[in-house]
C-alpha cells in the first residue's frame, strides 16, 4: 500500500470506512508530511496540531462504537486563510487582520467537518485574494512544488501547493477571478469553479450581503472524483447565503459514471479573440483538445467569443471589496498592501451610471454565452496563457514574445466566467519544456456542473493525473 500521505481523499476515505486505518493514522501522516515539506513551500501558515489529533481520537472512539461519522471521516483538511474556522485565526493575508480569530465556521467548513473532515491548519493566500500569485506581508511567499522558484498561483496558492505536495488530500479554495483555476493549472491539479451559488458563501465576516456575484467556492483536488465528493458534501442551499442554490438531485460522484453524450458538441477557442498564449502552452492545450476528438466528440475551433471584459470585472469586484472593508480598516490603511488598496479605492468612485454600464456589459456577455451554448455543450480554452512565473511575482508583462495589452491578460481566460457565473474547471493538459504543468479549461452552461465533471472525468480516464512532484 502507498504511504498514507500519497492517497487521494477517496482512497483514504475507503480505508478509514473499512477500518483498515484509523482517523489518527490519517491525521498523523498528514502532520508528518507538513513537517517534512512545508518549510520549503510555505503552503500552511497555521497548523492546529493538538486540536486535529484530539478530533481524530474522538472519531476513533465513535467508529469503534459503531457510529457513522460521515464520508470524510479522518480526512485531513486545509482551509484557505480567507475562510473561517471557529477558534482559528483568519488573517486574510493582511497585517490589518493578523489578530482576528473566527467566532464560527463558514458554511462550507461546517459541512466538511460535519462529514468527518478534520481541519489541520490554514493555507496561505495573497492579501484578500487580490493577486494571481501567493505573497503577503504577514506570512511571505508560497512556492510551487514543481519548481520552488515559481508560484503555485493565487489566490488559493497555499491550498494548491498543499495538494500538489500531498500534505493533505483535501483543501478549501475560492475563486473571484480565477483563484481556483489559476493555482490548479500551475500545480497540475483539478480545480472547479462551480456555478455561482452552488456552494454557499459566509456567514460573511464583514456582515454584508454581496451584490457582485463573482466569488465562488469550490474544490481543488488531485482527482476529479475527489472534487465530486467535495461537492456532494458542500453544495446546497443555506440561509446564511440567500443566493445559494438548492442541492442537485442525485450525487456528483454517481454522475461520473455517465460518459458525455456521444453527440456532445464541443467548441474550442485558443485565445477567446483577445488573449496571447505562449507557444509551449498552446502546444500542450492542442494535444489535450485532441483527446476529446479521439474519443469521438465533435470539436470545432472558433475564433472570437466575446470582447475582453476585464476592466468591468475588476471595477465591479473592487467596488464591492471597498464597501466591505473601508470602515473596518479606517486608520489602518497603512497596514494594507499599496497595490491592493489603491486598486480598491480607484474602483470605489464608480457612479451609478458607470455601474449600470458594467451590468450592461455583463448582460451582453451572458447573451453571447447563451447563444454559444445553444450551439455547443462545452467550451474549451487554455486555463492560462503561460507556465507558472516567479514565486514573488509580478504577473507576466510579455507573453509569446509580445507585450500584453492589459495586466489582466496574464489570467485572460479565467475572469470572464466569474463575470458570467458559468461553471469552469481546469484539468492538467501537459507540461512545458521546463517540466511545469499546463491547464485546459472546460466551461459549460450555468447549472451544468455535472457536465463539466463528466467531461473532466472522461479526459482524466485517457490522461490520468498520476504524476506529482518529488519532495
Amino acid at each position: 500500500m502507498s504511504e498514507l500521505w500519497q492517497l487521494s481523499t477517496f482512497e483514504l476515505s475507503q480505508l478509514v470506512q473499512a477500518g483498515e486505518i484509523s482517523p489518527l493514522d490519517s491525521v498523523e501522516a498528514a502532520l508528518a508530511r507538513i513537517d517534512a515539506v512545508n518549510p520549503a513551500l510555505n503552503a500552511f501558515v497555521h497548523v492546529c496540531r493538538e486540536r486535529a489529533v484530539d478530533e481524530a481520537r474522538l472519531q476513533e472512539r465513535a467508529l469503534l462504537a459503531g457510529e457513522d461519522i460521515g464520508p470524510l471521516a479522518g480526512i485531513p483538511l486545509g482551509v484557505k486563510d480567507l475562510e473561517d474556522v471557529a477558534g482559528l485565526p483568519t488573517s486574510f493575508g493582511s497585517l490589518a487582520y493578523r489578530d482576528y480569530v473566527a467566532p464560527e465556521d463558514s458554511v462550507q467548513v461546517s459541512r466538511l467537518r460535519a462529514a468527518g473532515a478534520i481541519v489541520v491548519g490554514k493555507t496561505n493566500t495573497p492579501e484578500f485574494g487580490y493577486t494571481g500569485f501567493t505573497k503577503n506581508r504577514v506570512f511571505g511567499i508560497s512556492r510551487n512544488p514543481w519548481a520552488l522558484d515559481r508560484t503555485p498561483g493565487g489566490s488559493s496558492g497555499g491550498s494548491a501547493a498543499a495538494i500538489a505536495a500531498r500534505m493533505v488530500p483535501l483543501v478549501t479554495a475560492s475563486d473571484g477571478g480565477g483563484s481556483i483555476r489559476i493555482p490548479a493549472c500551475f500545480v497540475g491539479a483539478f480545480g472547479l469553479k462551480p456555478t455561482f451559488g452552488r456552494i454557499p458563501l459566509g456567514p460573511e465576516p464583514h456582515r454584508m450581503l454581496r451584490w457582485v456575484d463573482t466569488v465562488h467556492q469550490g474544490p481543488l483536488t488531485r482527482s476529479v472524483r475527489d472534487a465530486a465528493l467535495f461537492l456532494d458534501v458542500a453544495a446546497g442551499y443555506h440561509p446564511a447565503d440567500p443566493a445559494s442554490l438548492p442541492a442537485m438531485a442525485g450525487s456528483y460522484v454517481d454522475c461520473l459514471e455517465e460518459p458525455l453524450p456521444r453527440r456532445c458538441r464541443i467548441a474550442f477557442s485558443p485565445d477567446l479573440g483577445y488573449a496571447r498564449v505562449d507557444r509551449e502552452v498552446r502546444r500542450e492545450v492542442l494535444a489535450a483538445v485532441e483527446v476529446f476528438a479521439r474519443l469521438g466528440y465533435q470539436v470545432e475551433e472558433i475564433s472570437t467569443v466575446f470582447p475582453d471584459v476585464g476592466r468591468g470585472w475588476a471595477y465591479a469586484s473592487g467596488a464591492e471589496v471597498y464597501a466591505e472593508l473601508a470602515r473596518e480598516v479606517a486608520g489602518k490603511e497603512h497596514e494594507l498592501g499599496k497595490g491592493f488598496w489603491s486598486g480598491t479605492v480607484a474602483a470605489a468612485h464608480l457612479t451609478a451610471l458607470e455601474t449600470g454600464d458594467i451590468q450592461r456589459e455583463r448582460f451582453a456577455l451572458n447573451e453571447v454565452l447563451r447563444r454559444l451554448f445553444d450551439r455547443y455543450d462545452l467550451l474549451l480554452t487554455p486555463t492560462l496563457p503561460t507556465e507558472a512565473f516567479a514565486a514573488g511575482g509580478p504577473l507576466p508583462s510579455i507573453i509569446d514574445g509580445q507585450p500584453v495589452e492589459s495586466p489582466l491578460h496574464a489570467v485572460a481566460f479565467t475572469y470572464p466566467f466569474n463575470f458570467s457565473g458559468h461553471p469552469a474547471a481546469s484539468v492538467r493538459a501537459g507540461f512545458t519544456d521546463h517540466g511545469l504543468p499546463v491547464g485546459l479549461q472546460i466551461v459549460a452552461q450555468r447549472h451544468r456542473d455535472d457536465l463539466v465533471l463528466r467531461a473532466a472525468a472522461g479526459y482524466d480516464g485517457e490522461r490520468p493525473m498520476d504524476r506529482w512532484p518529488d519532495l
